[in-house]
C-alpha cells in the first residue's frame, strides 16, 4: 500500500456547547490538517495522487469554508449575533471538536473522490484527533 500525506494550515475560531471548561468560550486556533491518501498501485505518473492536486481540492475548500471563520454548532446562540453583524461562520450539526472537524474534512475529501485513508486534525501543536474508515 502506498500512502502520501499533505499538510494544510488554517486559522479558525470555535466554542463548544454543553461543555464545562475553557472551550465553552469563543476562542481561536491555528489548525493543521494532515490528509493521507492511499492506493494499492501508483498511477501512470508513478503517484498515489499529485500533491498539487490535493492542495487545489482541499486547500481551496478549507480557505473558502473554514479559514478565519467561527465554526459553530447550528444551535449556538452566537450564530444569530454573527449573522446580524455580517461576520463569517461555518455551521456543523455537532460540536466543532477536533474529532468532528477531522471527520468533516475526511467526508469532503471522499466526496471529491480522493482515495482518502485518514485525516488527522491538529487543534494545537500537541493535541490532535484522527478519523478514518
Amino acid at each position: 500500500m502506498y500512502q502520501v500525506v499533505k499538510e494544510i494550515h488554517f486559522c479558525y475560531g470555535h466554542r463548544l456547547m454543553n461543555y464545562n471548561g475553557k472551550c465553552a468560550h469563543p476562542h481561536g486556533h491555528n489548525g493543521k490538517i494532515e490528509i493521507e491518501l492511499a492506493a494499492g498501485k501508483l498511477d501512470n505518473r508513478g503517484m498515489v495522487y499529485d500533491f498539487g492536486d490535493i492542495k487545489e481540492i482541499i486547500q481551496k475548500w478549507v480557505d473558502h469554508e473554514l479559514d478565519h471563520r467561527m465554526i459553530l454548532k447550528k444551535n449556538d446562540p452566537l450564530v444569530k449575533i454573527l449573522n446580524d453583524l455580517g461576520e463569517p461562520y461555518f455551521l456543523m450539526d455537532e460540536n466543532p471538536t477536533a474529532e468532528s472537524l477531522a471527520r468533516l474534512i475526511f467526508d469532503y475529501a471522499k466526496s471529491k473522490h480522493l482515495p482518502i485513508s485518514r485525516v488527522t486534525f491538529w487543534e494545537t501543536q500537541s493535541s490532535s484527533a484522527t478519523y478514518s474508515r
